[in-house]
């Protein structure tokens, strides 16, 4: 279980933010919402410690402040709107039995086979998400943190990404989601967390 508790930001930078309580179930999944400049990034980000704050978060009982943080952050996987890309190829990107392991899922993704083999420079915008949901779920993470994980794909590769998202859920992925789709939060989400001013709604 991902237990998240008074989890907050009292100083600067940012000023002060939460405290926000959650606790998620394997295949469980929450929508953060809210209206833009709500803190919802930030949130997430929080949660992978990748910005500062302060409270309690652990997995089945361990503490996120008890490990070194890449150990966390392969647990809790934190994918950006906007992922970066730190090499010239796809392939430099993932480890060397991803295309064959993730083949399932890069069809479902509508990605073509040799796509490992591009440049990045190649890629689309829209390859470029799928692509960086597929390098998220590679490690085998127990809890995904996706933040408007769909908003540069076409409505059929966004289809994909959600059946994507689902069966992993389906096998007990935790999920954290902002979205601004509410369709989509209707059709992933098992609850709900509002976000106003920084501070639950």
């Amino acid at each position: 279980m991902l237990r998240i508790q008074s989890l907050r930001r009292d100083r600067p930078p940012g000023g002060r933010f939460g405290p926000f309580d959650l606790a998620l179930a394997p295949g469980e999944a929450c929508a953060v919402t809210g209206p833009s400049g709500a803190g919802k990034s930030v949130l997430l980000r929080m949660i992978a410690d990748l910005d500062p704050s302060e409270g309690r978060v652990s997995l089945d009982g361990a503490d996120r402040d008890a490990m070194p943080a890449p150990l966390w952050r392969r647990q809790v996987t934190y994918l950006a709107a906007e992922a970066g890309w730190w090499a010239d190829t796809v392939a430099e990107h993932f480890s060397a039995d991803a295309a064959s392991r993730l083949a399932p899922e890069r069809e479902v993704l509508r990605l073509p086979p040799d796509v490992f083999g591009w440049p990045v420079a190649r890629l689309s915008t829209g390859e470029r998400q799928r692509l960086a949901l597929l390098r998220a779920l590679a490690g085998g993470p127990r809890v995904l943190l996706l933040d408007e994980p769909t908003a540069s794909l076409d409505p059929d590769s966004a289809r994909g990404a959600e059946a994507v998202i689902a069966a992993r859920r389906a096998a007990g992925l935790i999920v954290v989601l902002v979205s601004h789709d509410p369709a989509q939060v209707a059709r992933l989400a098992t609850c709900r967390l509002a976000v106003a001013g920084g501070r639950p709604a």
